[in-house]
């Protein structure tokens, strides 16, 4: 029996979910979670073989999940089940080792067999996933992600320049070179841009 719990914060959504994988012989789900934390805590009470995690998520994400779990080297496969077929996602979904990178528009039978399929050690990922990462990389280098993410909260070139340790000129010089690699014109479109394409991701 393939144990799993269910991290989604749209209640409609996870319940149905849930009902789907609870009709399959072999699958029982064990626990659902509205968001991160409560995923985590119910992986430490049930010992899930498998968790299935939506990315965006109150307090904390699907990725922030994964990587705990990786963290803590423990054994529950992360699945994630998102709409969101962004590159940036998809490269720090791969990064924490996540055993699964799927879109929700699979049908229920796709979506088991990829579950049956993880429990067997392979790994499963939505091809549509594979042709954009191979499409499009993330050009934006960590500090630049870090200082478009401070400017994303609405802070000003001189207090992002004093929270890093860096000067103001430095830090427009970083905007600039975003601007460019982008082929936006000024920082909130560049936000947009980067946001957009998953090139930004907030990180605990």
């Amino acid at each position: 029996m393939i144990r799993v719990v269910i991290a989604e914060d749209q209640g409609m959504l996870r319940s149905a979910l849930g009902a789907l994988l609870d009709l399959e012989e072999d699958i029982t789900v064990v626990g659902q979670a509205e968001n991160g934390r409560e995923a985590l805590e119910l992986i430490h009470q049930h010992q899930p073989d498998l968790c299935i995690v939506d990315i965006e998520m109150p307090i904390m994400s699907g990725l922030e999940v994964a990587e705990q779990l990786k963290e803590m080297q423990h054994p529950c496969r992360v699945v994630v089940l998102t709409t969101f077929a962004r590159p940036g996602y998809f490269q720090r979904a791969v990064a924490t080792g996540v055993q699964g990178y799927l879109l929700k528009d699979r049908s229920s039978d796709e979506l088991t067999e990829s579950l049956r399929n993880i429990m067997k050690g392979k790994r499963e990922i939505s091809p549509e996933l594979v042709e954009i990462v191979w499409e499009e990389k993330n050009p934006l280098t960590p500090r630049e992600q870090e200082i478009l993410l401070l400017a994303e909260k609405g802070l000003t070139t001189n207090e992002i320049a004093g929270q890093l340790f860096l000067s103001a000129g430095t830090i427009r010089n970083y905007l600039s070179e975003v601007n460019s690699k982008m082929s936006t014109s000024n920082r909130l479109e560049a936000i947009m841009t980067a946001r957009s394409k998953g090139w930004i991701v907030e990180t605990p």
